[in-house]
């Protein structure tokens, strides 16, 4: 018998702590098993600060610096399940974060643009993305306006609470010409909780939309340049 190294007994250990987490999703009603595949894949522990990576595997959200956090996994794979990906779908993540969520989309198969407006996030989220070999075109900038450059996407998800629907994502959605329409996953609602909601593009006019609820979460707030300035 070969003796293993400390990096194999390490990655064994975080390979097991993977397979839990999907257990626990699955027994959450996380139903895509697409989605529980590419949870079980993504290394988490990569996404965030040494220090809690014992903790990397928990159904938590942990922080990340800037007030801000990496997401719970339940939260990722509800989000993604809703999201609806399939290969080669080209889609936008409006706040780039750890970087999880993007790297969950690549597991997917999709062509993923991020934006985040906290630049330090972005840099290390970045050389980190780039690091484990996921494709993932990023932006320092305003999400709340989208990426118009590559649009339309086929799916749009937004990381963060919005007050509202932002109107610019709304344009950047894919009109279903041959093809399912754009979908557009976020939490709608105030600091007090919000409404996962979903909005699925369903003709070219300007209200050709179906809006659906689903449960509550909590998000850090979108804020928009407009709001950090008035801020």
């Amino acid at each position: 018998m070969v003796s293993s190294s400390p990096n194999d007994t390490t990655n064994r250990k975080f390979r097991r702590q993977r397979t839990r987490l999907v257990d626990t999703l699955r027994d959450r009603g996380i139903q895509d098993e697409r989605v529980l595949e590419a949870i079980g894949a993504v290394p988490r522990h990569e996404f965030v600060d040494p220090a809690l990576r014992d903790r990397a595997y928990a159904d938590e959200a942990l922080p990340i610096g800037r007030n801000q956090t990496i997401s719970q996994p339940f939260t990722v794979a509800y989000q993604t399940a809703l999201l609806d990906v399939r290969p080669n779908d080209r889609v936008l993540e409006v706040g780039t974060g750890s970087g999880y969520q993007a790297a969950v989309l690549c597991e997917l198969g999709a062509r993923v643009f991020s934006v985040e407006r906290h630049e330090a996030l972005l840099q290390r989220s970045r050389q980190l993305l780039d690091r484990l070999g996921y494709s993932v075109r990023t932006q320092h900038g305003d999400g709340s306006k989208g990426w118009r450059a590559f649009a339309p996407y086929d799916g749009i998800v937004v990381t963060a609470a919005a007050p509202d629907l932002p109107e610019a994502l709304l344009r950047q959605l894919r009109d279903p010409d041959g093809h399912p329409g754009g979908r557009l996953v976020l939490p709608v609602g105030g600091p007090d909780g919000q409404t996962m909601t979903r909005i699925t593009r369903t003709g070219p006019g300007p209200h050709d939309y179906e809006r659906e609820e689903f449960h509550t979460f909590r998000f850090v707030p979108l804020v928009s340049d407009e709001a950090a300035d008035e801020g």
